[in-house]
């Protein structure tokens, strides 16, 4: 009789058992809160972790509404309610593509341009502190690793 195969943790007890989707989940996570509470403190009080799919870089300025579903892994539905609640709040408009017909685009507004300025300073304050917390050189390795994975098949 084959032995039975070992029954999977459900809980990594060390470390290093981590697999790589938390890994990299849970900074990401702390990163998109971190996110919000830094917009909320400047004055854009309005904006929550959800519109974060929306602000994701390189951004929404000039993207057609289902390419940035398809960006953001979730409906066309469900970005349309996005667009929807951010253009309520004066951070987008959605406007007729100047050379594709019928198709729409979204544009940032000036208070969508200001956000998205303010999510590149926070950026810059949480790369400081998480190279002062890893020390310069083990963060810029980080940097460049994250880097060739990006540039991979592997992220496609």
């Amino acid at each position: 009789m084959p032995a039975s195969p070992r029954p999977r943790k459900t809980s990594p007890s060390e470390p290093d058992e981590l697999l790589i989707g938390a890994l990299l989940r849970v900074p990401a996570q702390a990163i998109h809160r971190r996110i919000i509470r830094g917009l909320n403190a400047a004055g854009f009080d309005e904006l929550r972790l959800p519109h974060i799919a929306v602000m994701l870089y390189p951004g929404p300025d000039g993207a057609r509404p289902t390419a940035l579903a398809e960006r953001a892994g979730i409906s066309k539905q469900a970005m349309n309610q996005l667009l929807g609640s951010l253009e309520g709040l004066g951070y987008i408009v959605r406007r007729d593509s100047a050379d594709e017909g019928r198709s729409r685009v979204v544009r940032f507004t000036k208070r969508g341009h200001a956000a998205f300025a303010k999510i590149y300073d926070i950026l810059l304050e949480i790369e400081r502190e998480w190279s002062a917390e890893l020390g310069s050189r083990d963060f810029a390795q980080l940097k460049r690793l994250l880097t060739r994975v990006w540039e991979t098949p592997l992220v496609k």
